[in-house]
């Protein structure tokens, strides 16, 4: 049983629910790690459970051939009893099951063709089934690089994701390291690693030389980052022939950007995966400057309360429209944050809100009748990401930041641009003191 085949199990319970499963004594290794932790819930009988059973009809998933199910037909006692169907995408394979119906589909996976037929059904499934089946549809299709890949596929792969699969997990089950090199590098990673604790963060890092470029280099150090505990591992592969440094990052936790750090370098990525490549002479040397400038870049991250404007021009909830118009005219505000009598925020009015009582001739009612309660606010200690991602999200130019309820300031997107502008210098400082000059797109 590998992946897919357990994948496929998973969704033929949702098209059989009065089925139960039966576990083959043979799971291929790699699906060892997935069996496990979902054992509980993908509750497989073992195949010496069908002793005695009566067993009137068999769901037979990725095969077709009767000697790849000959140990649960041992325990069966008239086998020419039962009815067989088939789910396989095997074409190739012999079709020796008696009687069996058979659904073919050369599909990159099976669990593509049950997850098809669940979603012409508009069977509901569980994440966690989900996550299964994605699995299986990763394992078997090379992660959707093998020739025999089809639309379907990635249909239904987008259907499981709809319906709450994890790629994190799905990433975790599955094992990349299957090059007699890349086992052989990640052993002598982990001998190599060097552990250290910059402004809080726990950083590992290891240094290796090679003569020539290794494939996979990416997956052997995300396999180590996967093993170790760490917030972030920096891998450092020097090709003294080649004068080039490649950088590998992985990082786990959410305030580091890792593709901002990598992009100084001329590389990019993600937040949590990222790379760069350094033309140098001197491998040791731009490593050495290189944990210098990320030690600097990992102080104390800036956040909302570093931003903000203190002294903030506020409405009361239970002034009048016209009061308030009047207010915003004089401080020369599209808008301002609503409080009531404690100073706690309750609203936010705009200009718009204020036309829209005009037009109805409501100039006298309150604010807090026209003012908007589904406010969008921050915390105090709130990142600079966060907080940009918030405004530019909701499309907002003012950002209430709140503490216990009560408003403790304002971000604009001046404020935001005003920190851009600046940190981009502080950046730029920080390369030239870490002997490191600009250059447009990375580095001389």
């Amino acid at each position: 049983m590998d992946l897919d085949c357990i994948g496929s199990i998973v969704l033929a319970k949702y098209l059989y629910p009065d089925h139960v499963p039966v576990k083959s004594h043979l799971v291929h290794p790699v699906a060892r790690k997935l069996m496990n932790l979902y054992e509980d819930r993908l509750g497989f009988m073992s195949v010496a459970d069908l002793k005695g059973q009566p067993v009137s009809r068999m769901v037979v998933v990725d095969t077709r051939s009767i000697e790849r199910i000959s140990e649960y037909l041992r325990w069966v006692p008239e086998v020419g009893a039962i009815d067989f169907e088939v789910f396989d995408h095997h074409p190739q394979d012999s079709k020796d099951i008696p009687g069996a119906l058979i659904h073919e589909k050369p599909f990159g996976a099976n669990t593509t063709q049950l997850g098809l037929e669940l979603t012409r059904q508009g069977v509901f499934i569980e994440p966690e089934d989900a996550t299964i089946a994605l699995t299986g549809i990763y394992a078997d299709t090379g992660n959707f690089s093998h020739t025999n890949v089809t639309a379907e596929d990635f249909e239904v792969a987008s259907y499981l994701l709809s319906r709450g699969a994890s790629l994190r997990l799905v990433k975790d089950f599955l094992v990349p390291l299957k090059d007699k090199q890349q086992i052989a590098l990640f052993y002598e990673i982990l001998q190599k690693l060097y552990k250290q604790t910059i402004r809080g963060h726990i950083v590992q890092s290891c240094y290796m030389e090679l003569e020539e470029d290794s494939q996979g280099l990416g997956a052997v150090v995300e396999q180590v980052f996967n093993i170790i505990e760490t917030d972030l591992l920096l891998g450092f592969f020097f090709f003294p022939s080649k004068g080039k440094l490649l950088v590998i990052g992985r990082n786990s936790k959410s305030r580091i950007y890792l593709n901002e750090i990598m992009s100084a370098f001329g590389g990019g990525g993600h937040a949590q995966a990222a790379s760069a490549t350094i033309k140098t002479p001197d491998g040791p040397r731009m490593i050495e400057r290189i944990m210098k400038f990320l030690e600097d870049m990992l102080a104390p991250a800036t956040c909302a309360r570093h931003l903000m404007t203190t002294t903030v021009n506020t409405l009361q909830a239970d002034w009048t429209l016209l009061e308030a118009s009047l207010f915003l005219e004089k401080v020369g505000h599209t808008g301002a944050p609503v409080v009531d009598a404690e100073g706690r925020l309750v609203g936010f009015l705009t200009l718009r809100d204020i036309m829209k009582g005009r037009k109805g001739n409501q100039m006298h009612v309150a604010v807090s009748k026209f003012m908007s309660r589904s406010v969008v606010s921050a915390g105090p200690d709130a990142s600079v990401r966060e907080v940009d991602d918030l405004m530019f999200e909701h499309n907002i130019g003012h950002l209430p930041v709140v503490l216990d309820g009560r408003l403790a300031g304002l971000v604009t997107r001046a404020d935001l641009l005003d920190f851009k502008r600046s940190d981009r210098r502080r950046r730029e400082a920080l390369l030239e003191e870490s002997g490191l000059p600009i250059v447009e797109g990375g580095f001389a």
